[in-house]
């Protein structure tokens, strides 16, 4: 008789299985770029869409052909660049040199975090850029301009990308106090990472979580459990046992997403009534191929690609957009 056995359901990559610190995450990694850019940027998730495109992959078989493709809006309103802040590397890693605000704070930022402008730090960051290995700006939200429909924006940090830390440093001086757009970050037809905390449901159970089978009808005590918890010796539970805990609400990246359209008006692309449990988009969107994690009105946190393929920009030619 054949042995009936398979892989074991639920990867162990993901360790320890417990909720996000908070409810956007942070980029912790970011791709090397010779050229000065800002190397990452933030949406709202609105809803799913699909579109009618000409699939120009040269191997797939469906090429020259017009094919459905479900795809992702975000709601991209522009970036606020409040601040700076510089690194040094140290034995045990980075650590913050210094940092300066911008003169003009938006007013919803006291609903996050009370500052004051002190850009008298640039000349400290500037005559010491010897010591400084990375440079980022503090960027934060502008949620009044989406169809969230909320007020307090949320503060995260973006790379900058350069040859050396004084290119850096010139191109993030000249956009502090500035608002970044989209379109100034990233284009249509290149692919993106996407970072988002997921969905969260809460406690589950074995079965749920890891896919366990669920026990015959005589089996000893309950059904939607391991069979056993381990072996005798040593004399402790490992952590790799399926047990319940904790699904969902956990930081995911997703690698290689293509960006189909960048647009500059919402309604465009709002069906009418507005995009279910999310609303109109009013400013400035992003469609995304595919999904993403995460539901609706989360932060999405897109970053150029750390991990392409061959082809690192295939351009787009969309015939219909359908909500």
């Amino acid at each position: 008789m054949v042995k009936a056995s398979k892989p074991k359901a639920g990867s162990l990559a993901f360790y320890p299985r417990k909720r996000a610190r908070r409810i956007y995450p942070r980029i912790k990694t970011y791709p090397e770029s010779e050229k000065p850019r800002v190397l990452g940027f933030a949406g709202y998730k609105a809803g799913m869409v699909s579109v009618i495109l000409v699939d120009n992959r040269k191997n797939s078989p469906t090429f020259g052909q017009e094919i459905a493709v479900p795809a992702t809006v975000l709601d991209c309103p522009p970036l606020k660049i409040v601040g700076i802040r510089a690194y040094e590397e140290t034995k045990k890693g980075l650590r913050v040199f210094t940092e300066c605000w911008s003169k003009n704070l938006p007013k919803d930022l006291e609903r996050k975090v009370k500052l004051k402008p002190n850009e008298e730090n640039l000349k400290k960051i500037e005559e010491n850029l010897k010591k400084i290995s990375k440079i980022r700006l503090i960027v934060c939200t502008q949620p009044r301009i989406s169809g969230i429909g909320k007020k307090k924006p949320e503060v995260f940090e973006v790379e900058v990308g350069g040859k050396d830390s004084k290119e850096k440093f010139e191109f993030a001086k000249s956009l502090l106090g500035k608002e970044v757009s989209l379109k100034d970050v990233f284009r249509e037809g290149e692919f993106v990472d996407v970072i988002a905390v997921t969905k969260g449901k809460g406690t589950a159970g074995p079965v749920k979580r890891f896919g366990v089978k669920i026990q015959r009808r005589k089996a000893h005590g309950k059904e939607r459990h391991v069979g056993t918890l381990g072996q005798e010796r040593p004399g402790k539970v490992r952590h790799t046992v399926p047990m319940a805990g904790q699904l969902g609400f956990q930081t995911r990246t997703e690698l290689n997403k293509r960006i189909l359209k960048i647009g500059e008006s919402g309604k465009d692309i709002t069906p009418k009534g507005g995009f279910v449990r999310y609303g109109i988009v009013k400013s400035n969107y992003v469609i995304l191929e595919g999904s993403v994690p995460g539901p609706k009105k989360r932060l999405i946190m897109l970053r150029p690609a750390i991990r392409p393929g061959k082809i690192k920009f295939l351009p787009v030619e969309i015939k219909e957009i359908s909500g």
